[in-house]
């Protein structure tokens, strides 16, 4: 690359060299702290169509530089610029980007001679070089790619290996994690891949500071950098396995689908954002009435069924066909299905296949 162009150093932001504070099951971005995972959980529930869109603008900005060039105009230059800015404005509004202290109403820098400078070098690039930058250009389009496996491999992670454990802690997560990586490995062997590393490229330094807040409370903070095109995507991978070594972990909603932290300690399956069609009641709410209703539906049709072998037991007894320390022991079974039903560990079905085997 030509030598000018080594100035583009100067233009380095924050897209691709940022660093946040872990302390404890928190996360930091300047003065606006996380439970460790909530970035993750919002990077899940992004849009497709907003991933779609920042797709596009970075092809446009790829086009737009092209055309600066071909033709070498103020014109072209200021298209390349509000083009970028498009991106700019999209990633803005993305989790984690949009707590840094970036002021994204001028793309690149914040030093309008900089800007100035930065173009005047971009257009004085050799033909010959103009490839290799454009490789570069061509690579910013596939972030949003990268950012697609990502949430895909999590989400399997997550829907796959944790959402059928019966325990929520940091241990059980382990567990999960081992399986999944386990059953990659073994499915790599079988078609001949190497399994990947799961390293990430970061620079940490413990900080002993002053609690972003909580004021006159000393930590002893570890700040963390992450740089490159992937900056983003090792962040993510970062904070997803300290929130899992925290008991911290994203789950998905079994009201709304959408992904929420679920922070250790707690085991509910319904987020606390408002349920779909309703003004007020959250998810969590919502889903605790239903899950009520179908508990006293179940129980209703259960206390039928329990009367009905409750019956035919005593007639049995009645009839001598079965002695008084039989009725007891089958009853004693009766009431025992009767009190797992009411805690929710036996379903209707379930009993009805039991109270029959009586």
């Amino acid at each position: 690359m030509d030598d000018r162009f080594a100035d583009e150093r100067k233009f380095k932001s924050s897209l691709d060299d940022f660093s946040v504070l872990f302390h404890e099951d928190q996360v930091y971005f300047g003065e606006r702290g996380y439970p460790t995972g909530q970035c993750v959980v919002d990077i899940l529930n992004i849009k497709e169509e907003e991933l779609s869109a920042i797709d596009q603008a970075l092809q446009d900005v790829y086009h737009a530089i092209q055309r600066v060039w071909k033709e070498n105009t103020e014109s072209s230059v200021q298209i390349a610029q509000e083009k970028m800015h498009e991106v700019w404005t999209l990633v803005s509004r993305l989790p984690v980007y949009r707590d840094m202290h970036i002021d994204w109403s001028q793309p690149i820098s914040q030093n309008a001679d900089l800007v100035k400078t930065f173009w005047t070098v971009l257009r004085k690039i050799p033909v010959k070089k103009r490839a290799e930058v454009g490789k570069q250009l061509r690579n910013l389009t596939g972030v949003m790619d990268l950012l697609r496996v990502f949430r895909q491999e999590i989400m399997q992670i997550l829907d796959a290996y944790l959402e059928p454990m019966q325990r929520r802690n940091s241990e059980a997560y382990a567990t999960g994690v081992y399986r999944f990586y386990s059953d990659m490995e073994t499915a790599g062997k079988k078609i001949h891949v190497q399994s990947s590393e799961h390293g990430f490229p970061v620079q940490v330094k413990f900080i002993p500071m002053e609690s972003p807040t909580v004021k006159g409370k000393i930590i002893l903070a570890e700040q963390t950098r992450f740089s490159g095109l992937t900056g983003l995507i090792s962040f993510l991978q970062v904070e997803f396995y300290r929130g899992l070594t925290v008991g911290n972990a994203p789950r998905k909603c079994h009201n709304c689908g959408k992904y929420f932290l679920l922070t250790a300690g707690y085991n509910t399956c319904y987020c606390n954002n408002i349920a779909p069609g309703e003004t007020v009641r959250t998810c969590r709410k919502v889903g605790a009435h239903q899950k009520a209703l179908r508990r006293n539906s179940e129980r209703s049709l259960s206390e039928r069924e329990i009367y009905r072998v409750y019956n035919r037991l005593k007639q049995r007894k009645t009839r001598g066909k079965i002695s008084t320390d039989e009725w007891n022991t089958l009853m004693a079974k009766v009431w025992e299905l009767q009190k797992q039903v009411e805690r929710g560990e036996v379903t209707f079905d379930e009993l009805v296949h039991q109270l029959d085997a009586i």
